[in-house]
């Protein structure tokens, strides 16, 4: 028998995750549109301590080797595009490192499309004109170098990046409110034109939307600039209320 997906009619995405991401699922759930599905793949993270950049370098390399496992039995649900739902490796040397990971992702799915958390911010950042940017990290300064580089390889002025040195991947999604909204005020300068959020388990998307509000410009949520990508690139134009400008307007 073959015929359409009953549930995801319009898409089924297959999700990338951490075995120690507990908050990219519920984000990306509660952002869902009708006839999309989104099935997940978590990546074996034995060692999840990432206080330290060797830490954060030892995450990158659990991450590598036990990425094709993770895609090869997502494949099994034959998914129509692939969502990234970890954002460090997609970020990871720069615009380079990134085209090779969706390199990489397109190889093990016969060239699925693939939404990351680093282009999705991109492509918004584009979208809203933005020439200098703040950043808010759960990472050390290693993971905060990639970024600056990814970014600043893209023409953007990277201004403060607060690194907020999270003690294990776990513990990224028991980050408090009242910590990212400190820190979102703390990197607002009055220059800075939009503020990005990386990590994906950081509890961020409906903040980045209330904090639009009282800093009035762009907050790109991690999760939200990449459910964004998955579903423009597939023609997908829902918009939805409470998840930033980004879904709401674009």
């Amino acid at each position: 028998m073959s015929g359409v997906d009953r549930l995801g009619w319009r898409r089924k995405f297959g999700v990338i995750a951490p075995s120690t991401n507990t908050i990219v699922q519920p984000e990306f759930d509660m952002m869902r549109v009708p006839g999309v599905t989104s099935h997940y793949g978590r990546i074996y993270i034995p060692d999840g301590r990432i206080a330290t950049d060797e830490g954060m370098e030892n995450l990158l390399v659990q991450i590598r080797a036990n990425m094709d496992d993770c895609v090869r039995s997502l494949m099994t649900m034959q998914p129509d595009y692939m969502v990234m739902g970890m954002s460090a490796e997609t970020f990871w040397d720069g615009v380079e490192g990134n085209r090779q990971f969706v390199k990489q992702i397109q190889d093990l799915t016969g060239g699925l499309g693939v939404a990351t958390g680093a282009e999705g911010c991109e492509r918004a950042l584009k979208l809203f004109g933005a020439k200098k940017i703040a950043v808010v990290t759960p990472y050390t300064p290693i993971g905060d170098a990639n970024v600056r580089k990814f970014f600043t390889e893209l023409g953007f002025e990277v201004g403060q990046i607060k690194g907020l040195c999270v003690n294990s991947a776990v513990e990224i999604a028991q980050v408090t409110e009242k910590t990212l909204r400190e820190s979102l005020i703390e990197i607002n300068d009055s220059d800075v034109d939009a503020i990005v959020q990386c990590g994906t388990n950081l509890c961020m998307t409906e903040l980045a939307d209330e904090a639009e509000r009282w800093l009035d410009k762009p907050v790109i949520a991690i999760n939200a600039a990449t459910w964004w990508m998955a579903l423009r690139d597939n023609g997908i134009e829902d918009q939805m209320h409470g998840y930033g400008t980004l879904l709401r307007e674009h």
